[in-house]
């Protein structure tokens, strides 16, 4: 087999940093020839327009039915990435520069859409045996969560603040309409916070529980209203920031942000809230998590959840399995399903699902507005030290989330859950692994 020797566009990779980036893997010449005949069967019927081949050969082929623009400059390491890390190698050739798309979100929204079919049935059966498993390591123990929170959250605050708005807030918003505008946004999420914090009931003198803190937006909301929170996260670099935002706004005396693991809190409280974070329990401690809420929660009181979902069928399909996105981006998530939550809280504990409200095109917006302000900081983003691997790659997580959200893979939804019965001095607190 003759390899083509690709030049990655964004200049040298830095082998150290990025080792499964700057290097090809090989496989089987039966692996190999496997994954060419699918990765090219699904890239023909597909409503994309492939270009097959080097931009500087004139024998690259056409595939596709027509539509958002993809070419795939290094075929062979392409298929070869893919035949050994399926969907991380996908995401990994376009870091390596192996593809490119002039509209990263239409391709991967086309992709997203079809994800249930790109795969043959008979394979997709046998997913457990060919997709690459979760780490151990990323197993969302009481150390182990704490890792795996500091690997993205305490990356820079000055990242951060690059690309989000004003409010610090890393969540969806809730628009008047859908799209909005960078001029709404900050409207947009105090929107989404209000809607938070009327559905559990935060009032003044309300005792609250925020279950991840962020930059501290919620709870200074929280407290304006008259409220009393308690904001637990495991990001060092978020905590000292949401303290400061906390002590500039005038409510040291209303909000205290602790450095402590959701299974540690203890306490009763009338309104539990926890924006975008059941994506970082992990499934084999969801159990734990909403043993947790329930346990926490005062006679009469409400949790209000803002959670990422997907189709129960594709989340079973994925857990259990490494993904791109847990490789680079979120170690040891997994997206909860609607059902899932529902069953684990019902089989768990006496706590059920009262209301529930989707906005997934509103996510889409956020991300969107969210990525193009991070390509417009680029020279600023390099500044903080960041390589041009990991701008390609922020990019891509971003576009690739947009996607998701607009092909309708991914929803998100606020959920009010109530306890059916009250939780007695007997109620386990941390029940499950640890």
């Amino acid at each position: 087999m003759t390899t083509h020797v690709f030049e990655p566009p964004h200049g040298g990779l830095d082998a150290g940093r990025w080792p499964d980036v700057a290097a090809v893997p090989r496989c089987s010449p039966a692996r190999y020839a496997l994954a060419h005949a699918i990765v090219r069967r699904a890239l023909r019927g597909l409503p994309l327009s492939v270009r097959w081949g080097d931009a500087g050969r004139t024998d690259a082929e056409r595939l596709g039915r027509g539509g958002p623009s993809m070419a795939v400059r290094a075929p062979d390491a392409f298929v070869r990435r893919i035949a050994v890390g399926g969907l991380i190698g996908f995401g990994e050739s376009y870091l390596a520069g192996e593809w490119e798309a002039d509209d990263l979100v239409g391709v991967l929204g086309v992709l997203a859409g079809h994800a249930a079919t790109l795969v043959p049935a008979p394979l997709q059966r046998l997913r457990g045996v060919w997709a690459p498993r979760q780490p151990g390591a990323q197993r969302n123990t009481l150390t182990g969560a704490r890792a795996n929170i500091h690997r993205h959250y305490d990356l820079s605050n000055d990242l951060f603040a690059l690309f989000l708005d004003e409010t610090l807030s890393y969540s969806s918003a809730i628009f008047d309409r859908s799209p909005g505008s960078w001029r709404e946004l900050p409207a947009a999420q105090h929107r989404k916070i209000d809607r938070l914090l009327d559905l559990c009931g935060v009032t003044r003198g309300s005792k609250v529980l925020e279950i991840g803190t962020g930059w501290g937006e919620l709870a200074i909301r929280a407290a304006a209203r008259g409220a009393v929170v308690h904001s637990v996260t495991l990001s060092a670099e978020q905590r000292e920031l949401a303290r400061e935002r906390v002590r500039a706004a005038g409510f040291e005396d209303r909000v205290r942000i602790e450095l402590c693991d959701y299974r540690q809190v203890t306490g009763r409280y009338d309104a539990v809230v926890s924006v975008e974070m059941i994506e970082a329990v992990g499934a084999e401690y969801w159990p734990a998590y909403f043993r947790a809420l329930e346990t926490l929660l005062a006679p009469g009181g409400r949790v209000a959840l803002q959670a990422i979902t997907m189709p129960h069928d594709r989340m079973r399909a994925s857990a259990g399995t490494h993904t791109w996105i847990q490789k680079y981006i979120f170690p040891g998530g997994l997206i909860p399903s609607l059902r899932a939550i529902e069953e684990t809280a019902a089989a768990h504990t006496s706590l059920r699902v009262t209301a529930c409200e989707g906005y997934g095109p509103h996510y889409a917006a956020t991300l969107r507005l969210w990525r193009e302000r991070f390509a417009q900081q680029a020279e600023w983003v390099e500044e903080l030290g960041f390589d041009a691997t990991f701008r390609r790659m922020w990019s891509f997580y971003l576009a690739y989330s947009e996607a998701g959200f607009r092909s309708g893979y991914l929803d998100v939804h606020q959920i009010q859950l109530v306890a059916a019965r009250p939780a007695g001095p007997g109620t386990p607190t941390n029940g499950g692994p640890a």
